[in-house]
């Protein structure tokens, strides 16, 4: 099967025309350094690589200044997060009058890599997150193949269910293991596993500290402190509250989501189609899924996605606020979508420029004024980036 990864290629060659450095994050085994090297096969000056894992590389960016500082045309720095010394030196190189040396560097998006980063080149780095592949990659037609396996391309691509659910468990053994360590996170490896795993079960919902901390007998600021870490690896997303001035109670917890569907089912032992279609956390599955998808194709960044509830019961799973204007989705695995209660009172309350609700059907209609309904198989045709 051939991947197109087009769109996601453009967007960090642009970020190279205007910026000296670009950060392209993401969890372990998400594609990121095979994005770098389609990117650096279309460069037409000079390229040259690094990868902080390899112990030669080690060795060549122990001084990193002089390792730096003569090189032209493009730069790559693979798993950054172990070299953070290296960032002090980009901002001198990156301030160089006239150079035309550009840096891309990939990191899991450690605690590290985003401290250092920010600090150190303000004003100098854009950075992009690769999530794996959409379905605009590999295609409609293997939307539930892609739903069941997740985007991890080793994952997506293995031969068959049975290779794909074995590499999905070494990756979760592997992060939990080597990974978590490596970015300075002293938990131990069964605990979070343990609290990986409830996460799952909770995928979805909105997040209560003091229940997960009454089941591992700690402190909520301890709890909260292993979710920030998941987030903070990528691993889990935290989808925060939208709160207006209106007279209703509003929830001001935020949701949290397993953030690849195929590790979320690897957690909950669901190995095939009919596993997820048999299990409670379905619907869960499906939304958090479609969820992913649909922030991607509209190219909304995080400081523009929320979701909005009210301790009535009115609830929108999706609102995008850009500017003045707010877009609200709505996620249904169901053929007949309707309006809801929840609906109106979202139009109403929130102002929404438009609602959209993703089903499980083939044809887009209206509903109601400012209300359509897309099915999941015209996601690709009829959801535009805002």
């Amino acid at each position: 099967m051939i991947i197109q990864r087009e769109k996601e290629i453009l967007k960090i060659a642009h970020l190279l025309k205007v910026n000296p450095v670009v950060g392209i994050i993401g969890s372990r085994q998400v594609g990121k350094t095979t994005m770098a090297r389609m990117i650096a096969s279309k460069s037409k000056g000079e390229v040259t690589y690094f990868d902080a894992e390899n112990p030669e590389d080690q060795a060549r960016l122990a001084d990193p200044m002089l390792a730096l500082k003569n090189l032209k045309g493009l730069v790559v720095i693979d798993e950054i997060q172990r070299l953070p010394e290296i960032f002090s030196v980009l901002r001198v190189l990156a301030d160089r009058p006239l150079s035309k040396t550009k840096f891309i560097i990939l990191g899991s998006a450690s605690p590290e890599l985003l401290r250092q980063g920010s600090e150190s080149l303000a004003g100098r780095i854009a950075y992009t997150e690769i999530e794996g592949f959409r379905i605009e990659d590999v295609g409609i037609e293997h939307i539930n193949d892609l739903w069941l396996k997740g985007g991890l391309p080793r994952a997506y691509l293995a031969k068959n269910l049975s290779d794909s659910f074995s590499w999905r468990m070494d990756y979760i053994r592997t992060f939990l293991e080597r990974d978590i360590p490596q970015f300075g996170i002293n938990i131990n490896s069964t605990t979070l596993r343990r609290f990986w795993t409830m996460l799952a079960n909770y995928h979805g919902q909105i997040w209560n500290s003091s229940e997960f901390a009454r089941s591992f007998g700690v402190a909520d600021t301890t709890i909260r402190g292993y979710l920030d870490r998941l987030t903070s690896s990528l691993v889990i997303k935290q989808l925060q509250p939208w709160h207006e001035n209106i007279s209703k109670r509003q929830v001001k917890s935020p949701k949290v989501y397993v953030s690849n569907s195929g590790i979320l089912h690897n957690l909950l032992n669901l190995r095939t189609m009919h596993d997820i279609e048999s299990h409670p956390k379905l619907g869960a599955s499906w939304e958090g899924f479609v969820l992913g998808q649909i922030i991607l194709r509209l190219e909304a960044v995080r400081n523009e996605c929320f979701f909005w509830a009210t301790h009535s019961g009115a609830e929108l799973d999706l609102l995008v606020v850009r500017g003045r204007k707010k877009y609200g989705y709505e996620f249904k695995r169901t053929s007949t979508p309707k309006i809801t209660p929840s609906m109106a009172s979202a139009i109403n309350d929130l102002k929404l420029n438009e609602l959209t609700v993703l089903y499980c059907g083939n044809k887009t209609f209206p509903l109601a004024k400012n209300i359509r309904a897309v099915g999941i198989q015209n996601i690709v045709k009829d959801i535009t980036p805002l």
